[in-house]
């Protein structure tokens, strides 16, 4: 690719990056489809995030469920109250 290509530039791939989880789960409309397409299909660090990021949504639907002991529960749920009573303050 030509580093002249106007679709390719940092803030593009931030961008791009940005909708990555839309586009895999098919939230975005068919015009926002074809311009990350076409920006991936021409760049290939974003080949890359995408495919790894493909990779690891498959990965964690296939994980194992696993019940938390309930003292951890109790203690996570008082963690977070505290930290939105510290931040109301």
């Amino acid at each position: 690719m030509k580093p002249t290509d106007p679709h390719h530039s940092h803030e593009n791939c931030l961008a791009l990056f940005e909708r990555l989880s839309e586009y895999i789960d098919r939230e975005l409309d068919a015009p926002a489809c074809k311009d990350i397409e076409a920006h991936i299909k021409a760049c290939k660090p974003c080949q890359v995030c995408l495919d790894t990021l493909k990779k690891t949504v498959d990965f964690c639907k296939n994980l194992e469920r696993h019940q938390v002991p309930e003292t951890f529960s109790m203690k996570l749920k008082d963690t977070i109250s505290e930290l939105v009573r510290k931040k109301s303050d």
